[in-house]
């Protein structure tokens, strides 16, 4: 809520004022106590960039292991991708330069 409160006369102009909720902790806690948040940012695996939170255009991919015969064995790695990265149309080639570094593709 914001509230305005009416100074009196004589005293500077009317300011936003939010009020705490009485009982109510500082930060965010889990159950066990320890501090959360619940914005983690993410960083583009290409430029390592932060991603912001209202970037609609980012992609987060998993891109699962697999073993010789093709299934898949619980592993993942994960790539962040920006929106100006898609949007420059090399997000094809960020992502096979990326999995070249980590051995899933030759060329």
């Amino acid at each position: 809520f914001w509230l305005k409160v009416q100074p009196a006369l004589g005293h500077g102009p009317l300011l936003p004022r939010c009020p705490q909720r009485p009982g109510a902790p500082s930060k965010m806690q889990n159950d066990e106590g320890r501090i959360v948040d619940l914005y983690l940012p993410r960083k583009c695996s290409a430029t390592n960039r932060l991603i912001p939170a209202k970037e609609h255009g980012a992609v987060q991919l998993n891109i699962g292991q697999v073993d010789e015969e093709g299934r898949y064995t619980g592993e993942f790695f994960t790539v962040a991708l920006a929106g100006f990265i898609r949007q420059r149309g090399e997000s094809d080639s960020c992502l096979n330069r990326l999995m070249h570094e980590k051995g899933l593709l030759t060329f």
